[in-house]
């Protein structure tokens, strides 16, 4: 980056969003996080406290701050990004908003997509749906993130970008479980739940991607953009990285035709074309070279 910004970071207080404010301010960028308070920021960076659900308290915390970027870790539902939109108008030049491969979900194609397969301006917004019970956002992510996206692309007061996010791996700090639930069926040998037809997905490292949006914020492109590692992986070959670290332990897989199966296994494929990022001047790493690294870390046994 050419020069210092004023970033905004809302919530990040964890996982990615704390490896992304740590790379900000390593950057020499001024760093503002925003979020609840239920947690503090890390040092060296100016806190303030809103809910971002409510735009009085959103609006009353910022004051006249300004910002050169807000890079939004916790938007999930088109109710927020509308809110973003009207407190943000005049407060900011760019909003880059964490979006998630999930917006794929109706996209089934052997071959990787690219991110014309979801045009945010093509997509229906409903604001009457129940975006404020938890269980509905939760039951419908990926149809969250898609309108917030469509939310944002709908307006012309700041330049944005949505970044579609694959699987992240990686962390000692993994609040998931996701690896862990893998690790714990490989000790106790114990079956693993998958789809008859098990598709491969697309990841990407936690410190990948944390500099992803570390560079993403200080870069002036619009739109959405894919963002993971090069190479897709399937649940047989996350298996084999981690029954390196249980022994004695072996992957016993219980195909599924109907019902739920473990995370990490898909019915469909996810797998994201990185090729805009790259083209856009961002280097990813390769999956298969980081994932010993990735798993070793979240389950604890050291790089």
């Amino acid at each position: 980056m050419e020069k210092a910004l004023n970033v905004l970071v809302i919530g990040g207080n964890r996982y990615v969003g704390k490896r992304l404010i740590a790379r900000l301010l390593a950057e020499g960028h001024r760093v503002t996080v925003l979020n609840r308070g239920s947690s503090p920021p890390p040092a060296g960076v100016e806190h303030l406290c809103a809910d971002r659900d409510d735009e009085r308290s959103l609006t009353d915390a910022l004051g006249s701050r300004f910002f050169d970027v807000v890079v939004d870790q916790v938007c999930y539902t088109p109710r927020q990004a509308a809110i973003a939109r009207r407190v943000f108008t005049g407060r900011t030049r760019r909003y880059v908003m964490t979006s998630t491969v999930e917006v794929y979900e109706y996209e089934d194609s052997p071959a990787l997509v690219r991110e014309e397969a979801v045009d945010p301006s093509t997509v229906p917004v409903d604001l009457d749906l129940a975006w404020d019970d938890p269980a509905f956002v939760e039951a419908h992510y990926g149809e969250g993130k898609r309108q917030a996206e469509a939310v944002l692309a709908a307006g012309p007061e700041f330049a944005s970008t949505v970044v579609r996010v694959a699987h992240v791996l990686g962390g000692d700090d993994d609040f998931t479980g996701r690896l862990a639930h893998y690790a714990e069926r490989i000790r106790t040998g114990e079956p693993i739940a998958v789809p008859a037809v098990n598709r491969p997905a697309t990841y990407v490292y936690v410190e990948e991607i944390a500099r992803f949006l570390a560079w993403a914020a200080g870069e002036d492109f619009t739109g959405p953009v894919n963002a993971a590692s090069y190479g897709v992986l399937g649940t047989e070959e996350l298996c084999v990285a981690m029954a390196a670290h249980v022994p004695g332990g072996r992957a016993e897989f219980r195909p599924v035709e109907v019902g739920e199966v473990s995370p990490f296994s898909f019915r469909r494929s996810y797998g994201m074309d990185n090729g805009r990022a790259v083209r856009l001047g961002f280097t990813f790493g390769e999956a298969r070279q980081w994932l010993p690294r990735a798993v070793a870390e979240t389950l604890g046994k050291g790089a």
